[in-house]
């Protein structure tokens, strides 16, 4: 088995109930502290956060009495040798961003927006943690003529500009998703990410996170994202899921649908050297519906696996005959060849 230079992280939201779009949960809630038990029983590095995450019924409380809690859990992970790797603003849940956050037509709903960013900034100075996500959730339509696509990219650099003058150590990776919840994303793809960067009045500390399954529904190969965005160094955090097809977000496990594009994946990153600067592997996956409470932990602890597997196939991979195929241009062979190898030939 590999020992690369990775470490491993995954959020709260990761020991998912079962809930999907169709249904109910399947499976009890666990407390907040059974998760880090977890963690640490599973060798975890890291755990992620969502602002209200870290300070559970955050809008009920004083901003003193959000540093204070946020103080509290910087304590717990301590205890437990975890760090926390990110804070992200859950925007999507509130009232307020029903129509948008950054983007809203309505100019107070866009500044509750900003504010509550800024305040998730003041949450990551505690935990530890510089890196801060921004899935823009809503920042979209379901019906194109409600919002000017070049007001809303203005609107999206204003936010970033604001959330950069806060905290001037901060960083800031943007999550793209072409759709869901929303008709259509405006920032759908890392090009579309970094290109926003380049607006904003810091663009070193504008980067981006790809999630697997995020790329796979805007019709992309994740490890083209993990090149690209690795080309500019501006990946600084990562999502590994699957995604079978252009349904609605999955979060399977990672490697679950194509093994191949998993393994592509991690080829990527090790080219790349992914890790080498501290960067944490994410895995964005929850446990199938019909899982069990007994097995509630296996869909972390197969990601893993599997990750590290391909790790060692990226390292054994037969490099040297791989180019003489490409320099024939035998891509025939060269297929049979990246096939016989993830079979174990």
């Amino acid at each position: 088995m590999a020992k690369p230079q990775y470490r491993f992280c995954v959020g709260p939201w990761n020991f998912s109930e079962g809930r999907d779009p169709y249904g109910p949960e399947t499976r009890a809630a666990q407390t907040f502290d059974w998760k880090l038990e977890a963690l640490k029983q599973l060798g975890f590095d890291a755990m992620m956060f969502h602002d209200d995450d870290a300070v559970p019924d955050i809008e009920s409380k004083s901003a003193a009495q959000v540093l204070k809690e946020a103080k509290e859990l910087k304590k717990r992970l301590d205890g437990e040798g975890l760090v926390a790797e990110m804070v992200a603003p859950r925007l999507w849940f509130a009232p307020q961003t029903v129509d948008g956050g950054y983007t809203s037509n309505n100019k107070k709903d866009r500044q509750y927006a900003i504010d509550r960013s800024r305040q998730t900034i003041d949450i990551a100075r505690v935990l530890g943690t510089d890196l801060i996500v921004l899935w823009l959730a809503r920042e979209g339509t379901y019906v194109r003529e409600s919002k000017s696509g070049a007001r809303s990219t203005e609107l999206l650099v204003e936010a970033l500009d604001a959330m950069l003058a806060h905290d001037k150590k901060a960083r800031f990776c943007i999550e793209p998703k072409p759709n869901e919840p929303m008709d259509h994303a405006y920032v759908p793809t890392i090009g579309h990410a970094l290109a926003l960067a380049h607006l904003t009045r810091d663009p070193k500390r504008v980067g981006a996170l790809i999630e697997s399954a995020h790329a796979i529904l805007a019709g992309l190969d994740p490890a083209d994202e993990i090149d690209f965005a690795m080309t500019f160094g501006k990946l600084w955090s990562l999502h590994l899921n699957d995604q079978n097809g252009l349904k609605f977000d999955q979060d399977k496990p990672f490697g679950s649908s194509n093994l191949r594009v998993a393994f592509n994946q991690v080829r990527a990153l090790e080219r790349n050297g992914y890790g080498k600067k501290g960067e944490f592997v994410c895995f964005d996956v929850h446990p199938f519906r019909t899982t069990k409470e007994t097995h509630f932990l296996k869909h972390l602890d197969n990601s893993r696996k599997t990750f590290l597997k391909l790790v060692e196939k990226a390292r054994t991979y037969p490099t040297k005959e791989a180019d003489a195929l490409i320099a024939d241009r035998n891509y025939q062979d060269l297929d049979q060849l990246v096939i016989e190898h993830l079979l174990g030939k």
